[in-house]
């Protein structure tokens, strides 16, 4: 059996320093609502809870699909890079942006150099997609965080990622590993409002049908979701995870996580889903458990 945790949307806090010149365009709004909502929403005790709840459940690995910052300042990928060396040995940790690491033109260099070694392959290559072997499962990392407008949060693959995205979920299918596909926005029609969706979610859907996988993994609305979408031979479960931060003061669902147990192999995979949150009285609690079967087509 093959552990795989996944969490997402931390938005690490507080909010690392910064010149006011780092403040213009789209920084500006995003820097009023950290401080109005989202630095008293996610909470750094809270999430320290869900850490050692990770640990404790010791994983094979760990996918943390995006949004470690809030407005994609350079310094708060090194608030980053100290938070993903402590969930575990950087080889079982893997990571794909959101589009609050993609917040701005400005925020892709630093992103890019302080967080590489998350986002690498197997050969240290960079890039995306990425493609890790770990154990019986492929893991293919999706970068869909694109700088937006002000008050715009949507994501994008586009095409060249969609094309060798195909390529890998093929080489993963023909090595007998089950594929395993990281991406911060919720790839499918319909999966997130309007101005925070995927815009190309139906070339992402069309890509499922072609070439098929058998896990997707999301973040973004900090929401659990559990959607199906069609394959070449069985239906592909998308599984979304609220963020891994809210606390007390925020709102809608509490601080969780996602344990995956996989099992098999391409021609019969296993996979379970075990959804372990917050409470208020300070413990982090196992809520239900999803066996998530391949639907017939």
């Amino acid at each position: 059996m093959f552990k795989l945790a996944h969490l997402s949307d931390p938005h690490l806090g507080p909010l690392a320093k910064f010149s006011l010149h780092e403040l213009l365009g789209k920084r500006a709004t995003g820097y009023v609502n950290w401080r109005r909502k989202r630095r008293h929403a996610h909470d750094m005790e809270v999430l320290a809870l869900i850490v050692a709840d990770i640990r404790a459940q010791q994983p094979d690995h760990i996918a943390c699909t995006g949004d470690v910052a809030h407005i994609g300042l350079p310094n708060e990928f090194k608030t980053a890079v100290t938070f993903l060396d402590t969930l575990g040995p950087r080889e079982m940790v893997s990571f794909v942006p959101g589009n609050h690491d993609a917040y701005a033109q400005s925020s892709l260099k630093p992103l890019a150099s302080l967080l590489g070694p998350w986002c690498a392959d197997d050969v240290g290559a960079a890039g995306y997609p990425w493609y890790r072997k770990r154990g019986n499962v492929a893991l293919i990392g999706l970068n869909s965080g694109v700088p937006t407008l002000p008050l715009m949060a949507t994501g994008r693959i586009g095409r060249d990622q969609i094309a060798r995205a195909e390529v890998l979920l093929d080489r993963a299918k023909a090595e007998g590993l089950v594929r395993v596909v990281l991406i911060h926005h919720p790839p499918y029609l319909g999966g997130a409002k309007r101005g925070r969706e995927l815009v190309d979610a139906e070339a992402f859907e069309a890509m499922l049908k072609r070439h098929g996988a058998d896990l997707v993994l999301h973040g973004h609305n900090h929401t659990f979701s559990l959607a199906w979408r069609p394959g070449p031979e069985h239906d592909v479960p998308i599984v979304g995870v609220p963020s891994a931060s809210i606390g007390p003061l925020g709102h809608g669902e509490r601080a969780t996580w996602h344990l995956f147990k996989i099992e098999g192999d391409a021609d019969a995979p296993m996979i379970s889903v075990e959804q372990r949150g917050f409470e208020p009285d300070g413990t982090v609690i196992m809520r239900q458990q999803i066996a998530l079967r391949a639907k017939a087509v």
